[in-house]
């Protein structure tokens, strides 16, 4: 069985920066893309960023873009988001997501707990 675990989350004041972490626990047996989604209160979860399995491809939403980067170290079965620049409406709980997929951004089947961000203005 599969498990992602998500580290990193917190409160940070607006223009800080966080690191966030998903650690891959178990044998994927494919090898797929994994993707950050994020769900603020009372809003539906949407995508974040995106990476494939080897690297070479990152994706962003335009929201973020420019000031978050998604990388992976597939040697430690981690993947990072690296959260710069931060405004009080990136606040929310982020998923690690990975699993069979359509595209890139699309959510694949498995999910991990979540890590809650919360900037202050």
């Amino acid at each position: 069985q599969v498990q992602l675990v998500e580290s990193g989350g917190g409160l940070v004041q607006a223009g800080g920066s966080l690191r966030l972490s998903c650690v891959t626990h178990g044998h994927i047996l494919s090898r797929y893309g994994t993707g950050w989604f994020r769900q603020a209160p009372g809003k539906e979860r949407e995508f974040v960023a995106a990476i494939t399995w080897s690297g070479s491809t990152t994706i962003y939403a335009d929201s973020v873009k420019g000031r978050f980067n998604i990388s992976r170290d597939n040697t430690q079965n981690t993947v990072f988001l690296q959260m710069n620049s931060l405004k009080p409406e990136d606040t929310a709980v982020y998923y690690c997501n990975t699993g069979s997929r359509t595209t890139l951004s699309a959510p694949g089947n498995i999910w991990g707990q979540g890590t809650q961000v919360t900037v202050s203005s």
